[in-house]
């Protein structure tokens, strides 16, 4: 493995400049899975890491805190899965971000991963993480999942490359219209959708973090009344493994009709895929079977899938059509 050095900072702002004097080289490191598998499995990885979790007991921050604020509920970055699929704060309308924590990886990853990691993961495309091999994100000609073995590669939005979004969280919080908070030398934040970057824009990034900058926090907005959201993922096993698609879903019921709905897929883009067009036909609709069953398609009307990942439009049909019964309490048929 590489060998690497450990920075240890008592400051956001100490971390911040640990970052911008080591850059490109320093990364800054949560509970540093990601990171640590790049140097284990020999590929691009950082010679020097900036440790964040001492920041929190040396300046009594909230980076690992669920807190309700005057703009919603703020989480800490350095929050973990568990805490998260724990935590009582998150039920009711923010459901489906509990959820997808609690069926991440395994209790114990779960026990160390954090939400800041999470979001900010590099894609497991197993081309990328080839140490032998030279793909389109690490600077090659072509993305080889193209003409190679894509069983897990994405059916929409794809192109030059075609990898899926990693983060299981992203999910969720994109339908839930979440925020992120980062800290940098002019401190600012953003609509998370905004965050990533996709291949067709820069096949060699996933986020728009500058060097320097951390983020800090996930705001959830405060929920109307008569909001409610799920989650639902499918994988080929429950222990360990990777979602083959997921759906969260956000919806919010008056009198028994849809006033706002939010759609995200997950593991199917490289992006989490927002399904504006099939919310659209959502609203002010009641809850019914074949509502969700036409949401569903419309939602995967654009799904151009590659050879050997077709069967991912029909599993994130279905995805759907189980977040969405489940956000709007209406009972799956038999």
């Amino acid at each position: 493995m590489k060998n690497f050095s450990l920075l240890r900072p008592r400051s956001l702002d100490e971390a911040r400049k640990a970052l911008v004097d080591g850059a490109p080289k320093a990364a800054p490191r949560g509970a540093g899975l990601d990171i640590l598998d790049h140097l284990k499995e020999g590929l691009p990885a950082p010679d020097a890491l900036v440790e964040l979790r001492r920041i929190e007991g040396e300046t009594g921050l909230s980076l690992r805190a669920a807190t309700a604020g005057a703009d919603g509920l703020e989480l800490g970055a350095l929050s973990t899965l568990s805490q998260l699929a724990e935590s009582p704060i998150l039920s009711g309308p923010y459901a489906a971000l509990a959820e997808a924590a609690g069926q991440a990886a395994t209790p114990s990853i779960r026990n160390m991963a954090t939400l800041g990691g999470n979001l900010l993961q590099r894609p497991r495309c197993w081309y990328y993480r080839d140490r032998e091999l030279v793909c389109l994100k690490k600077g090659g000609d072509l993305c080889l999942a193209i003409s190679g073995d894509n069983r897990y590669h994405a059916i929409l939005g794809g192109g030059p490359a075609f990898y899926v979004h990693p983060s299981s969280l992203a999910t969720p919080a994109m339908a839930l219209d979440a925020r992120v908070r980062i800290h940098g030398e002019s401190p600012r934040e953003m609509p998370l959708d905004e965050l990533f970057v996709g291949p067709a824009e820069d096949p060699s990034r996933e986020h728009r973090l500058a060097p320097g900058e951390v983020l800090t926090h996930l705001i959830l907005p405060t929920p109307e009344a008569g909001a409610r959201s799920a989650y639902f993922a499918l994988r080929e096993k429950q222990s360990h493994d990777w979602p083959l698609v997921e759906a969260a879903v956000a919806l919010r019921l008056e009198g028994g009709t849809i006033r706002h709905a939010r759609i995200v897929l997950g593991h199917v883009a490289p992006l989490p895929w927002r399904a504006s067009e099939a919310e659209a036909k959502l609203v002010g609709q009641k809850p019914s079977v074949e509502l969700f069953a036409r949401t569903a398609e419309l939602a995967l009307a654009p799904a151009r899938p590659m050879t050997g990942n077709a069967y991912k439009v029909p599993a994130a049909r279905g995805a759907l059509r189980h977040a969405l019964h489940r956000a709007s309490g209406l009972e799956l048929p038999a």
